[in-house]
């Protein structure tokens, strides 16, 4: 009967499924946000900031405890079931809705990642719909994964309705990755109980949905009437428009951009310039205690000219409520020279990333632009963390444009909103996915493609092809945060690899610029997943870091150069003379740590 069961579950998710929901669920997401403002209402900073799980579990009313208890996941099932819920041991005492709910802890262990101790939890359910609630309210450990075992022996179980609808519906069995999308989470050691049932995962980056404790945050950099965190971004084309953002507090209504050509500059009167009305929005981030809302105010100057200067100010239009002056560059109309910085995660450290982009700044002032792979702070939901990036790289983005792409943190809480909200960029991207999350455009003699690794790989392959396709660029550049060759074989991201890569070697893509991985690593020239001769045969793979969170590096024989615990920026250098590039990455102090130089 066990292999007949094997063969039908085999037949129905041999391989991933991710299954649609339907229907009208009651809202996770809301009922947080009731909780927080209420906390917000009776409690003081200092107790927001202190809160113990018994003080929140104790506001918690009953109709809320219900919807924290049975719509965090749901499905319909069409023969009676027993539902294992396999748990992260250290999530202690949560999710508080397992004893609540007459769940059962068992003897049964799961191990993942050769030590990761997961706990068991089981009941009955008979055929219908089954509502299984949050993770935790403290953000603690991994999330939970659930296993369907029939209740009459060879009954094979058919999953429908699922809510949220990424689920992925396996069979479980040994290094099987525990988490959709998280390749670093095989199950190493199954109990022979539930070894070949049903598996149902999801993204881990989900566990963390409905916390409540140390959510609540200060930003020591509130914003003011003054305008500040201004930053240069492109979201048309290079050589003839610029995007400016920034933010003021929301005492602030309107703003406004003042610009001239830096060649006609004297004295600024405030008569000659070109005004520019910036789009306000209010940006909200509830659990930011001492600066909840600001407001974000987005521009874009068109109809500039190609390689040119101009000198700008931003303010709310009013005689003296402008910012000092800076200056931005467009990008050539034809072949000229140029070079740019890139750097991988931030994250982390953020002062000290300030001051490696400082240096970068000093030591390369000429850099045309700067390329983030990724991971630009540790927590992308919350502003606190982004005022700090932005106020470490205070008088350079509002000078230099800054390129960013998304990397799994600014995915916290499968939400990127403050990111995709404080970054206007070009809608150029695949239609597959949401906007501004991939993009490309052309600067000089090279083309760069910028990639969203959280999304699946198959996504924007399409789309990736087509900008590789019909571009006559020199130089070739994609940026993307998951490494195609990672540090780590244990980080492996075998799909960005094999799918994307074999896109990089048809049109020859020069560099992929990466982060993720926290050690820096240079490849060998990559085709075909094989070393070869030059880079003018294959695609040089980079992965760096520039904040301050480092992890181990393996002796993978695809690494030319790899070193750890070193921040770095890369300046790349594009010289016209003889089809040239010339890449070195320095450390805080300025010192050159590797060189490659290609030439075409």
């Amino acid at each position: 009967m066990r292999r007949i069961l094997l063969s039908i579950l085999l037949l129905l998710v041999a391989t991933p499924m991710v299954l649609a929901h339907v229907g009208q669920h009651p809202s996770v997401h809301d009922t947080v946000a009731g909780i927080i403002e209420r906390l917000k209402e009776t409690k003081s900073h200092e107790e927001l900031q202190n809160l113990t799980l018994e003080q929140v579990e104790a506001v918690l009313t009953e109709e809320e405890r219900h919807v924290l208890a049975t719509e965090h996941l749901s499905f319909d099932v069409n023969v009676p079931v027993t539902v294992y819920v396999v748990r992260d041991v250290e999530l202690d005492r949560e999710p508080f809705w397992l004893e609540e709910y007459a769940f059962t802890q068992t003897d049964l262990r799961l191990v993942v990642d050769g030590d990761e101790v997961y706990d068991v939890w089981k009941k009955d359910f008979d055929a219908g719909h089954i509502g299984l609630g949050t993770n935790s309210l403290t953000g603690r450990g991994d999330h939970y994964f659930v296993v369907l075992k029939p209740q009459q022996d060879g009954a094979p179980i058919e999953v429908t309705n699922m809510y949220p609808g990424q689920h992925e519906v396996m069979v479980l069995e040994e290094n099987l990755s525990a988490y959709r999308g998280w390749n670093d989470k095989p199950i190493t050691e199954i109990p022979a109980e539930l070894k070949g049932h049903v598996l149902i995962r999801d993204d881990n980056s989900r566990r963390r949905e409905t916390r409540l404790i140390d959510v609540f945050r200060v930003t020591p950099y509130p914003a003011t009437e003054t305008p500040d965190h201004i930053v240069l971004t492109w979201s048309d084309d290079p050589k003839t428009t610029q995007t400016i953002q920034w933010r003021t507090s929301t005492d602030v209504d309107e703003g406004f951009v003042q610009y001239q050509k830096k060649s006609s500059f004297h004295q600024f009167d405030p008569e000659d310039p070109e005004r520019v009305r910036a789009e306000t929005k209010p940006l909200e981030n509830p659990t930011l205690v001492n600066d909840p809302v600001i407001h974000r105010h987005t521009a874009t100057i068109t109809g500039l000219e190609p390689d040119t200067t101009y000198v700008y100010t931003v303010g709310d239009g009013s005689e003296d409520g402008w910012t000092e002056l800076a200056e931005f560059t467009t990008a050539p109309d034809g072949i000229k020279p140029f070079s740019f910085i890139y750097m991988g995660d931030a994250q982390n450290g953020l002062d000290r990333w300030g001051s490696l982009i400082h240096q970068a700044f000093r030591e390369r002032p000429d850099a045309a632009f700067y390329v983030m792979a990724g991971d630009l702070v540790n927590r992308g939901s919350e502003r606190d963390d982004w005022d700090s990036y932005f106020e470490n790289a205070e008088g350079i983005f509002d000078r230099r444009q800054v390129v960013p792409c998304l990397g799994n943190h600014e995915y916290q809480n499968n939400d990127p909103s403050l990111y995709l909200e404080q970054f206007a960029l070009p809608l150029n991207g695949p239609d597959t996915i949401g906007p501004e999350r991939a993009y490309s455009f052309e600067y000089s003699n090279a083309i760069f493609v910028v990639l969203d690794s959280n999304q699946p790989v198959d996504t924007q392959t399409a789309w990736l092809e087509e900008q590789l396709a019909n571009t006559d660029a020199t130089w070739k550049f994609v940026v993307y945060h998951h490494p195609a060759y990672s540090s780590s074989a244990r980080r492996d991201n075998p799909e960005v690899r094999k799918i994307w890569g074999a896109i990089f070697d048809k049109y020859h893509v020069d560099l992929a610029l990466q982060g993720h991985d926290h050690a820096y690593l240079r490849t060998y020239p990559m085709k075909n997943e094989q070393r070869v001769d030059s880079p003018a045969e294959g695609t040089v793979y980079v992965l760096s870091v520039s904040g301050t969170k480092f992890y181990d590096q393996g002796d993978l024989d695809y690494i030319e150069f790899g070193m750890t615990n070193v921040a770095t920026y890369q300046v790349l250098d594009i010289q016209i003379s003889g089809d040239r590039l010339v890449y070195r990455a320095y450390d805080i102090d300025g010192s050159k740590r590797d060189e490659l130089i290609i030439e075409k």
